[in-house]
């Protein structure tokens, strides 16, 4: 099974705003979540535009270009895809037109069995011009909206025939759409300015623009907006759920409010649990940045060992997780950190970084805490051993590119040249999100997948 994206996505619904502006916000809140491509469509009049391509929301989108793609809808997407996919035509939204009038779709997760999907339906004669499951999606909805009333009932009959991971925004010519899987796995909020309403997948993203928190989308659940209304349809809602507790972990913004658990608080909590399981004697603690920094603090809390700075990062560079190749990720944590000497200089340091996937940032970082002058390094893991891959959205490769796979703590250790390695418990990740109204997926550290 190919691994597919990690994205972010952005609808609003606004018949007095700049919906196109407002979705450019909104995807520069969420670019974490992806740095390939990004796109924005929108309705103006019942007419459907489209601007999308590779590159940075900054760099896409010019003033004339927003202007161009005003409208009283718009949906935006951001990017991040495998290597192969690096492509302008895997660029989302995907928009068509059908029978029905128009479509446009911005998913993040994925789907499984997409390939049997798409070979299943070419040989009913549909053609396919991208590699990306939002265009199965997009067809599925067409091919629904044929036989019923509506654009969301097409949605929610879609949803029965796809299994795995999808949140998505879906614009008709005159209704505004989202939809979350019956498992949650991806995160979807809601929210509202004025006589506005906004799906994102973060609530950092309502945040940029002004926009107050009305509630989670339900795992299962479809709601729309049709002449400035909200509805909603929990037809496909079970009482099981598993966000993937990777969004707590690396991928959402710490800022963020995922299904009732502040981000924030989850990596704290989680830094927490690491000084009570991993005690060490030290001076003083660094968090390897972004996603490191926030645990590295609740270790400092916990232990009261001073929490300090301990690297300058690099602000014109991105998520080296979320590069689409390993080459690509080795060069960017070259220039994204530089140890502090001040910092770490002749100190036992104790530097905590959020997770250890492929070992890119990891295998690199000690060797330049100790060039900068520290006298031991205490590497500890805010997440457990990565052991399995992921088929539902999140970049986690096969067993074969897990560097917890291939070697032992120790063994990785001596590798890394760190004097200690220890990883967050499977016992402690159970204590990390105890706000959380979703349950978890956890099989990237355990094997045990919710859906089979």
């Amino acid at each position: 099974m190919a691994i597919h994206e990690e994205c972010g996505i952005f609808g609003i619904y606004d018949r007095g705003g700049s919906c196109a502006r407002s979705t450019y916000y909104g995807l520069y809140a969420l670019q974490h979540r992806g740095q390939e491509a990004c796109g924005i469509a929108t309705i103006n009049d019942m007419e459907l535009s489209v601007y999308k391509d590779v590159g940075l929301v900054g760099d896409v989108f010019s003033e004339s270009k927003l202007d161009e793609l005003n409208g009283t809808m718009a949906i935006g997407h951001v990017n991040y895809s495998m290597e192969s996919d690096s492509r302008r035509e895997n660029a989302q939204p995907l928009t068509l037109k059908y029978i029905k009038g128009s479509l446009a779709v911005a998913h993040n997760g994925s789907l499984l069995g997409s390939q049997e999907l798409r070979t299943e339906y070419e040989h009913k004669g549909a053609i396919f011009h991208t590699t990306t499951d939002a265009e199965i999606i997009a067809y599925l909805i067409a091919q629904a909206r044929i036989h019923c009333k509506s654009v969301e009932e097409a949605v929610i009959q879609t949803m029965k025939q796809l299994k795995g991971a999808f949140s998505l925004v879906v614009m008709s010519s005159r209704k505004l759409i989202a939809a979350r899987d019956p498992w949650g796995f991806r995160p979807l909020c809601i929210g509202k300015n004025g006589d506005a309403y906004i799906f994102a997948s973060e609530t950092c993203a309502l945040d940029t623009i002004g926009a107050t928190f009305v509630r989670d989308v339900e795992p299962g659940e479809v709601v729309w907006v049709f002449n400035g209304e909200l509805y909603s349809s929990k037809e496909n809602c079970t009482d099981k759920s598993s966000l993937c507790m990777f969004e707590h972990i690396y991928f959402a913004r710490p800022d963020s409010i995922i299904d009732g658990q502040s981000v924030y608080e989850a990596r704290i909590l989680a830094g927490r649990q690491l000084a009570c399981e991993h005690p060490i004697d030290a001076d003083v603690v660094v968090g390897v940045p972004e996603s490191g920094v926030v645990a590295a603090k609740g270790y400092s809390l916990q232990s009261g060992i001073p929490y300090n700075y301990g690297f300058i990062k690099n602000r014109y560079i991105g998520r080296t997780f979320i590069k689409p190749n390993q080459a690509s990720r080795e060069e960017a944590v070259k220039i994204k950190l530089n140890p502090l000497r001040a910092t770490v200089e002749g100190k036992r340091v104790i530097m905590v970084e959020d997770s250890i996937v492929r070992g890119t940032n990891t295998f690199q970082i000690p060797g330049r805490l100790r060039d900068a002058g520290a006298k031991e390094i205490h590497v500890l893991v805010a997440s457990p051993k990565f052991i399995s891959p992921c088929y539902f959205g999140t970049d986690v490769p096969s067993k074969e590119k897990l560097i917890a796979c291939k070697y032992s703590t120790e063994e990785m250790r001596k590798i890394i040249g760190a004097d200690s390695l220890g990883f967050l418990s499977l016992e402690s990740l159970k204590f990390v999100a105890p706000d959380s109204k979703c349950g978890f997926c956890d099989a990237c550290f355990t094997e045990n997948y919710p859906v089979k």
